[in-house]
């Protein structure tokens, strides 16, 4: 008897969207009010950068402004030296990313896989670190970056390296570390693999979810540091972007207030790239790093 197959239509399901419940269209509402007012600042700092300073503050304020005046654009890079400072924050930035990524990743698959006499007392003093403000340690950090000890005050190597050990990056991947199964570093251990290829080669790849997400927050937050750089910079060929966004001011804050907002949007432009070619791995990320205990 020859066997038949037989196929099954479903037919599929369509939903009109005028069907769709009210409560449905009020959140959708409130959603999209809630993105705009979000959007708001943003849209208001570009719509002000292409504006004169006269027509900065026209009462009622003008959303949409139709005579585009690029050369607030022209005034940043002739006011402060743009790109030099562009290059630094990229340098500053980058080198967080590098380093904490490389530390944190060391550091967090030896808590997370390997068994070693006073762990989880190290683990937690680790985490007690996140509990102290920064600006506690920035004195101490100061000293030990200055003439005495680095000689590394007035260099961009003064924001890296202090940049480079973070105890969120560290507890972050190690709670990914922790959530991939232990079958794959026994299997490896039964065909003569040692610690450092099995974290090499098995678990630094699984945990690339955590590393894209530390990388993001990390560049976000050193791109728009201004505190650290404040205290360890004095001359102006290492300053980054946000040093310079201030100089664009004026003295007793005299400048264009278009200028600014100029400076403001090109800034902006590197965190935006960033996000869109890194929002994959960060939902991604998101998705797969529930925190366990």
């Amino acid at each position: 008897m020859a066997g038949t197959t037989t196929t099954v239509v479903r037919e599929r399901h369509t939903i009109n969207p005028l069907d769709r419940p009210w409560g449905h269209w009020l959140q959708t509402a409130f959603l999209i009010a809630i993105g705009l007012l979000t959007l708001m600042p943003l849209l208001w700092v570009i719509s002000t950068s292409f504006r004169t300073l006269r027509d900065s503050f026209t009462v009622p304020p003008v959303w949409i402004h139709f005579d585009f005046d690029f050369s607030n654009y022209q005034s940043v890079f002739d006011t402060i030296p743009f790109l030099n400072m562009l290059k630094n924050s990229f340098y500053y930035a980058g080198g967080a990313v590098i380093g904490g990524a490389v530390t944190s990743a060391l550091a967090g698959y030896a808590f997370a896989r390997l068994q070693f006499r006073g762990r989880g007392v190290l683990f937690w003093v680790v985490l007690s670190t996140m509990m102290v403000p920064g600006q506690m340690t920035i004195i101490p950090v100061y000293i030990l970056m200055g003439v005495k000890y680095l000689n590394l005050v007035n260099t961009i190597w003064s924001l890296i390296v202090p940049s480079v050990f973070t105890a969120f990056g560290i507890f972050l991947l190690r709670q990914y570390f922790r959530q991939i199964p232990g079958d794959y570093e026994e299997s490896a251990l039964i065909d003569g693999a040692n610690q450092w290829q099995i974290f090499r080669s098995i678990y630094l790849p699984l945990a690339a979810p955590g590393i894209a997400i530390l990388s993001i927050l990390t560049f976000n937050s050193r791109w728009n540091d201004y505190f650290t750089p404040l205290v360890f910079i004095n001359s102006q060929h290492a300053m980054p972007i946000t040093m310079g966004l201030v100089e664009l001011q004026g003295e007793w804050s005299t400048g264009s207030i278009a200028v600014v907002f100029a400076g403001i949007v090109l800034s902006v432009i590197p965190v935006i790239v960033v996000y869109i070619f890194g929002q994959r791995y960060l939902l991604e990320g998101l998705m797969m790093g529930g925190i366990k205990g």
